[in-house]
């Protein structure tokens, strides 16, 4: 996918995601050599968003298997169009085929309707193989990936094995609700992601809002670590706090004021109790002070030294 690390690093700078020069080269070893990568850490630290960043660098698409409590064998590999193969076999009794030939026809791979894990194989140049949130599902849903992470093929009993045409750049991500098990964990490049530091939350929400100056940058990462520290059950992600700084810009607000609270909190409190936490008389104003304390101290750190 990617001819050298610094075709990586380029293209990945290109595509406006930052990540440390050390985790690039994890992604170029794990595409290199075949290995799924496994993102693990809290919700909203930007695991997702490493999937789409290295598609769009790489110049391909992303087949994205969302993972949640039920999600089936069909959803992830596919199932048959039944409403095709009735056609088929209305079709078939006009013109008087034999019949073990149309049972054969149907169990074909033309009635077969793939899933994302299917899709993935098929593609004739290698996509990203997103499995999000893997967490979510049970051990038996687990172990059913374990052949195409492994032998990159699926075996399906209606009509055998798909081989890869082309091998997928895999990332599974996990919220770490659960404990994956070992064997998921033995063939991939385990990386534990956090949010990201003030420093670089700065650099990632400038580069989503250029027209603002580095004071606003830093008050914003301030105020997101600020959050993070408090007691909420949902801290904001990396994604929220770049939709709170462009709702800033469009209030036309340089600075965030006690003022703005009520209008803000739709960005930043994502649940009845948060909320109500940020709506004490001390809460969002404390909030705001430690947000500028954080800004302040990351501008005295990125001054020169004399």
């Amino acid at each position: 996918m990617f001819d050298s690390l610094t075709d990586l690093s380029s293209k990945l700078s290109a595509t406006g995601y930052f990540i440390d020069p050390v985790m690039v080269q994890v992604v170029y070893l794990a595409a290199k050599l075949r290995k799924p990568l496994l993102l693990e850490g809290p919700a909203g630290s930007g695991k997702t968003q490493l999937a789409l960043s290295v598609a769009a660098a790489a110049e391909t698409h992303v087949e994205r298997l969302q993972c949640y409590r039920g999600v089936s064998a069909d959803k992830a590999i596919g199932r048959f169009d039944e409403g095709l193969q009735r056609l088929y076999m209305e079709f078939s009794k006009s013109q008087h085929e034999n019949w073990q030939a149309v049972q054969a026809s149907l169990k074909g791979r033309d009635f077969f309707r793939p899933g994302p894990l299917m899709r993935a194989l098929e593609c004739e140049r290698p996509c990203v193989l997103l499995i999000d949130e893997l967490d979510k599902v049970d051990d038996g849903f687990e172990a059913m990936l374990l052949e195409i992470l492994s032998a990159w093929q699926l075996s399906i009993p209606e009509f055998g094995t798909v081989g890869a045409r082309s091998i997928p750049f895999v990332v599974l991500t996990s919220n770490e609700e659960r404990r994956l098990g070992d064997p998921i964990r033995r063939r991939s490049l385990y990386v534990r992601v956090e949010h990201p530091t003030p420093q670089r939350e700065s650099e990632i929400i400038a580069s989503r809002t250029p027209n603002a100056d580095a004071e606003f940058h830093r008050e914003m990462a301030g105020i997101a670590l600020s959050f993070r520290n408090y007691s909420l059950e949902k801290p904001p992600s990396v994604s929220e706090m770049i939709d709170f700084a462009n709702a800033l810009q469009l209030l036309g607000a340089e600075h965030v004021t006690e003022e703005h609270r009520d209008v803000l909190l739709p960005f930043l409190a994502k649940t009845d109790k948060d909320r109500r936490h940020l709506l004490l008389r001390e809460g969002f104003k404390s909030l705001l002070d430690d947000g500028a304390r954080f800004a302040q101290k990351m501008a005295l750190e990125g001054e020169p030294r004399t």
